[in-house]
């Protein structure tokens, strides 16, 4: 029997393999920041690059901008986060060591709703919460901003002070009046953007899933206040199923979720207007063609007391991983036009829109991705063990390599044909030469890295003209004429998963 995949399976073979490395790792690493390695790098970006096409190219009603990792420093005034972008820290009395409250009591088992300092001091007092280096007591919470400040220009004058961005959305607002000048968008419209963000995390863990330096794929999409509820593309989602946890649920003590059609949850008030419902569901189809099971994945309502400033009402994506539970990977909020207003106070511009003849602030629907999150789930689905074998079943959407070609041996002019077809695709496809050690061994390898063919010159294609295609995740070989490999090739890539009998 299989054992359950561990953080450590993933960690050993991210850096084994060179997805990931520990940031300044020769000087002995730099917590909460790691570097993406030559296979990461790859990945990273096939994973970006699909959420592009899925949600900005192929659509009619989205804009892609790019914006600035630091930029004037009222933006975050105006969003609140200077003032209210807060977690609780608590040092220990006799050591000096501080840690983030919520997650001293979640290591600890109990689950934690209410993030005020209050509360969070009568749950370490009532379950004798110490300090796990030294056994100490613990001081009360304090808050702790979690922006990095940085200086722009001389640091002598207080208006230098300015921010490194921690999340991507306020770049959006803040160019909302500029895309619609540029664009001439028109209600309902969305804009979209991808990049680094950074948080100065009391306590990064988990390897990739609590960061300091992290990237978001984000979209705002803008609707008339008016019409949330006038969503043209609601009749393709509506029979959509997902597992929800609704946060009734949660304050009656309910844990798992349920199914559910979007249709239902929307007639039923769970969902609050069916522009929400819609964004829930297609950024689910996208996750779940990326090759996330629909059962490991969950939406969960968030309850009031961790409700952020500005939502309406938030729902998490969750992630089941099998060493830590239920995380979220993505969130997706009803914003309202707290954003929007708030920038129009602080700035004294209008961002407003004309639809239907009169001026109109739009509420913002806001569906937010965690890039390495997803890239851990990703990679945390396809790691399978067998017989202390690995193969890394990830989508060829997001795999490093799509194509590993080999030559059987490396004599009688094998290894001459196997360079020349893996020069003739490798312009089509990402693709490495391997002619080193056993071919038992390369496809072993291979199959770690999550290469989804495999194609093998051997003395037959000298003969035939022939080759082999190796299939990763059944270990299936298929004969073909190297006239049609590429056509073969891209028809197996479009049809995973496999199933054995192919």
């Amino acid at each position: 029997m299989e054992k359950t995949v561990t953080l450590d399976d993933i960690v050993n073979l991210c850096l084994r393999r060179g997805f990931f490395y520990p940031s300044g790792k020769i000087y002995g690493g730099f917590r909460g920041f790691y570097d993406y390695g030559p296979l990461g790098a790859e990945m990273r970006r096939d994973l970006i690059n699909d959420w592009w096409n899925y949600f900005v190219e192929t659509r009619g009603d989205i804009y892609g901008i790019y914006g600035a990792v630091i930029t004037h420093p009222k933006t975050w005034e105006a969003s609140g986060h200077v003032e209210s972008f807060i977690d609780y820290i608590v040092r220990c009395t006799r050591c000096g060591e501080e840690y983030r409250a919520d997650h001293l009591l979640e290591d600890a088992g109990i689950k934690v709703v209410d993030l005020t300092p209050e509360e969070l001091s009568r749950l370490i007092r009532e379950n004798n919460i110490r300090c796990p280096k030294c056994g100490g007591e613990l001081g009360d919470p304090q808050p702790f901003n979690l922006m990095f400040s940085t200086h722009v220009g001389p640091k002598h004058t207080k208006s230098s002070i300015a921010y490194l961005r921690p999340e991507t959305a306020q770049l959006i607002f803040t160019n909302f009046k500029n895309v619609v000048f540029t664009m001439g968008a028109t209600l309902p419209f969305g804009i979209a953007q991808y990049g680094k963000a950074f948080r100065n995390e009391i306590s990064p863990r988990n390897f990739l899933f609590r960061l300091r330096e992290f990237e978001q794929m984000e979209i705002e999409y803008f609707v008339n206040p008016k019409k949330m509820d006038e969503c043209p593309y609601f009749s393709s989602i509506e029979d959509f199923e997902l597992y929800i946890l609704t946060a009734e649920e949660q304050e009656e003590g309910v844990d798992e979720a349920r199914p559910a059609r979007v249709g239902e949850l929307v007639e039923t008030g769970v969902i609050g207007n069916k522009w929400h419902a819609y964004w829930i569901a297609e950024s689910l189809k996208w996750l779940e063609r990326l090759g996330l099971r629909k059962e490991h994945l969950r939406v969960r309502e968030h309850v009031k007391t961790e409700l952020a400033h500005y939502a309406a009402q938030t729902f998490d994506v969750e992630y089941l991983f099998p060493f830590m539970g239920w995380k979220e990977i993505e969130g997706i909020s009803n914003r309202t036009d707290y954003d929007l207003r708030r920038h129009m106070e602080y700035s004294g511009e209008e961002l407003h829109i004309v639809d239907d003849g009169e001026k109109v602030v739009p509420y913002v629907i806001e569906p937010s991705f965690g890039v390495e999150r997803i890239l851990m789930a990703l990679l945390t689905e396809g790691y399978t063990k067998h017989k202390k074998r690995i193969t890394l079943k990830i989508s060829p959407r997001v795999a490093p390599y799509k194509l590993a070609v080999f030559p059987l041996v490396n004599k009688e002019g094998i290894d001459v044909k196997a360079r020349e077809i893996y020069h003739a695709l490798k312009n089509r496809y990402r693709a490495y030469y391997d002619d080193r050690g056993s071919i038992g061994k390369r496809y072993a390898k291979a199959d770690e890295i999550g290469v989804p063919i495999c194609l093998t010159v051997d003395g037959q294609t000298l003969q035939d003209g022939t080759v082999t295609l190796r299939l990763r995740d059944t270990r299936e070989q298929v004969r073909v004429g190297v006239d049609e490999a590429e056509r073969r090739i891209e028809e197996l890539l479009s049809s995973w998963p496999w199933r054995r009998g192919y």
